[in-house]
C-alpha cells in the first residue's frame, strides 16, 4: 500500500487566468530573503526526542535564536518523537494551516496475546482503514465524544513474536495509542503501543528534519563565524508550511489591497490551482510565490475563471506587512 498523505495524491495543475508580470523593485522571492528575517519569518521542522513536551521544545527553539515568539503545529506527547513543525516569530499563526493537515506515524505496537500476521493484517483492513469512529482518551485536549476520523493507510510492516511494526497515515487529530488499543479489543487478545514516532506533518517530513542540537550549533556559525549556511538550510520560508494548500496567485497592484484586509476578488486574480472547491483553505500568493494571506474560498475554480467579477477568497489571516507592494 502506498504511503501518500492525501494533498500529495491531489497533483493540482496551474490555471491561467490572466497574464501578468511582477516588478523586481517590489517584494522579495521567498529563497531571497535575509537571513535575519528568516529568523522570524521561518518554520523549523524539529527532530522533537522523547521527553520534553511539545511546548518546550517550542520554548527552547525560542531561546537558541533569541526571538520572542514561536509556535508548534500538532502536539505530540512528551514520549512521542518525530516531525514537529515550529513557526518562528511573526510566522506564528502559520501552525493553524498545519493543524488540519494529515499525520504519519511509525510505530511497535506489544499484542498481549501472539496472532497470525494474515489475522491482524485482515482486521486492520476490515476495520481501522478509512472512516473509523474512535472516542478520545481520558486525558486528552478535546471533548470525549465519539469522532469520526480518516485512516488513510495502516501497514505492518514486521512482526516478531508479540511485537509489530506499523505504519500508519491519517487524519489529524486521531489519537495512536487509542487506534491500537481499539485494534486489540478487536482481536479480542489486547494491545498497547510500546513505542511511536511521527514521520510525517502535512508537507514536513523526515527529509527536513533537524535536532535542537542542529539549530544551535548553525545558530553559532551564523553569529560568531558569520556563516549562515547550514541555518539557511534548517529554517524554510514560511511558504513551506502552505505546501499542502490550494493556491491563488494575485497581481502586483491587488496585494497591498489585500494586506490592509480586504477580501479577494476575481479581477485580482492571475492564475490558480485546480480543483479548488468552495470553503476550502487556500493560499494568496503573489507572482514571486510570496505569502500574503490565508482566505475560505467562495467560488472553485471552473467558476473562477469564468466569471470577471466577484468574492473568490474570505480573508482569514494576513501575513505579508502592508506597503510591501506599495505601487
Amino acid at each position: 500500500m502506498e504511503r501518500i498523505l492525501p494533498f500529495k495524491k491531489l497533483k493540482r495543475k496551474i490555471l491561467v487566468k490572466k497574464q501578468a508580470e511582477t516588478d523586481s523593485s517590489l517584494g522579495c522571492k521567498p529563497e531571497e530573503r535575509k537571513t535575519e528575517e528568516i529568523i522570524n519569518y521561518g518554520v523549523i521542522n524539529i527532530n522533537k526526542p522523547q521527553g520534553p513536551t511539545s511546548h518546550q521544545v517550542s520554548d527552547f527553539v525560542q531561546k537558541i535564536l533569541n526571538i520572542d515568539k514561536s509556535g508548534h503545529s500538532g502536539t505530540l506527547d512528551p514520549h512521542v518523537h518525530g516531525a514537529l513543525p515550529i513557526a518562528l516569530g511573526k510566522a506564528t499563526r502559520i501552525v493553524q494551516a498545519l493543524l488540519p493537515s494529515g499525520k504519519e506515524y511509525v510505530g511497535i505496537m506489544h499484542l498481549h496475546k501472539d496472532v497470525s500476521e494474515r489475522k491482524l493484517k485482515s482486521t486492520i483492513k476490515k476495520f481501522f482503514l478509512g472512516k473509523i469512529k474512535q472516542m478520545p482518551p481520558i486525558k486528552s485536549a478535546v471533548k470525549r465524544q465519539l469522532r469520526e476520523r480518516e485512516i488513510y493507510y495502516f501497514n505492518i510492516l514486521e512482526k516478531d513474536g508479540q511485537d509489530a511494526l506499523f505504519v500508519v497515515g491519517c487524519q489529524a487529530g486521531t489519537y495512536i495509542r487509542k487506534l491500537i488499543h481499539d485494534l486489540g479489543l478487536k482481536l479480542k487478545l489486547g494491545a498497547h503501543m510500546q513505542e511511536l514516532r511521527r514521520t510525517k506533518a502535512g508537507p514536513f517530513t523526515e527529509e527536513n528534519l533537524f535536532t535542537l542540537q542542529d539549530l544551535t550549533d548553525a545558530f553559532h556559525f551564523y553569529k560568531e563565524e558569520s556563516n549562515d549556511k547550514f541555518l539557511r538550510k534548517i529554517i524554510q520560508p514560511i511558504e513551506s508550511a502552505v505546501e499542502h494548500l490550494p493556491k491563488i496567485w494575485i497581481v502586483d497592484n491587488a496585494v497591498d489591497t489585500i494586506c490592509h484586509g480586504a477580501s479577494l476578488n476575481v479581477p485580482g486574480i492571475s492564475k490558480l490551482n485546480d480543483k479548488i472547491n468552495k470553503e476550502d483553505l487556500v493560499a494568496i500568493m503573489t507572482l514571486k510565490d510570496e505569502l500574503v494571506a490565508l482566505g475560505t474560498a467562495k467560488m472553485n475554480s471552473e467558476e473562477i475563471m469564468k466569471q470577471e467579477k466577484g468574492l473568490v477568497v474570505r480573508l482569514e489571516k494576513v501575513f505579508m506587512e502592508p506597503d510591501t507592494y506599495k505601487l
